[in-house]
């Protein structure tokens, strides 16, 4: 018994250290986009960035599944998705034109709080009394950092909060997809669908992009990829429950970040909605592995 204890820790220790290098990594890609929002709309920020990463999706799905990686039988459910996530991400770059890196990233936590609801809602899975309190109380949180009707409130804080709900449908949407098609090709035809819609829009609000520009576009495709493959990876060296919560470490990465560019502090109110929202989110995670065990 203890042996098989000593031979899980080395792999729960690899995809925690993973997760949190890919946590760094798209904390990083938000503060790059932030930066090109100056100058670029989010749109063509998107576009430039899934042009330069679709190789690499594509080699990575190659090289983890084979040519079967590359293969779908489901086009129009990625199309869908794709959708989603583009919608999702120019929403959460809009927002960081108007928010410091770290208010928006602690309203992106809120997403395990609608993939819960809606699981019940829309999928009508159970969700007991347990995970609807936590639920409950991650919006508590949601409020607290908003603060609607209080003289502080923006506008664009909500942007984060629909970035976060189209983020837990397109996590629900997965299950559109055929489900012997891997996680690599998930992730090959959302890198896809992104370029292809997003290259439709680009005659009408392309903006020639300025040459001390090419290294941050090059930047966010590199640490956006990077951060999702090795994000990715973590969930196949450990369970869920393990390392899912080292996901909030993005708001310690986001915070340093915000300080050290942008001079940007959060406010008490902020770091009291933030530390709602995880522990609700981190509720949930450790209550839904508990229900899986005992199903």
């Amino acid at each position: 018994m203890q042996k098989g204890l000593e031979d899980t820790r080395p792999k729960a220790a690899a995809g925690i250290a993973l997760m949190v290098a890919g946590v760094a990594c798209l904390s990083a890609n938000d503060a790059f986009a932030k930066t090109l929002t100056a100058d670029y709309l989010p749109i063509q920020i998107l576009f430039i960035r899934n042009l330069i990463a679709l190789p690499v999706a594509a080699l990575i799905a190659w090289k983890m599944g084979g040519t079967a990686a590359l293969r779908t039988t489901r086009p129009a459910a990625h199309l869908v998705r794709g959708t989603i996530w583009i919608a999702a991400a120019t929403l959460f770059f809009t927002s960081l034109s108007y928010l410091g890196l770290a208010e928006a990233t602690v309203l992106i936590f809120a997403a395990p709080v609608f993939i819960t609801a809606l699981s019940a809602l829309v999928l009508k899975e159970h969700v007991g009394w347990r995970r609807w309190s936590a639920v409950l109380v991650g919006f508590l949180g949601v409020l607290i950092v908003v603060r609607p009707g209080a003289s502080t409130f923006q506008a664009a804080s909500l942007l984060p909060v629909f970035t976060a709900l189209l983020y837990a449908v397109l996590m629900i949407s997965a299950r559109w997809v055929d489900q012997r098609e891997t996680v690599w090709t998930l992730m090959f035809y959302l890198t896809g669908a992104g370029t292809l819609l997003s290259a439709l829009v680009m005659p009408f609000v392309w903006t020639p992009l300025r040459l001390e520009d090419l290294w941050l576009f090059v930047g966010i495709a590199v640490v956006g990829t990077a951060g999702i493959t090795m994000m990715t990876q973590a969930f196949r060296f450990a369970p869920a429950a393990v390392v899912a919560p080292f996901d909030y470490t993005a708001l310690i990465w986001a915070t340093l970040m915000g300080w050290l560019f942008w001079n940007e502090i959060p406010d008490a109110l902020t770091w009291v909605g933030a530390a709602v929202i995880i522990a609700s989110g981190a509720f949930i995670v450790w209550r839904e592995s508990r229900v899986a065990k005992a199903a």
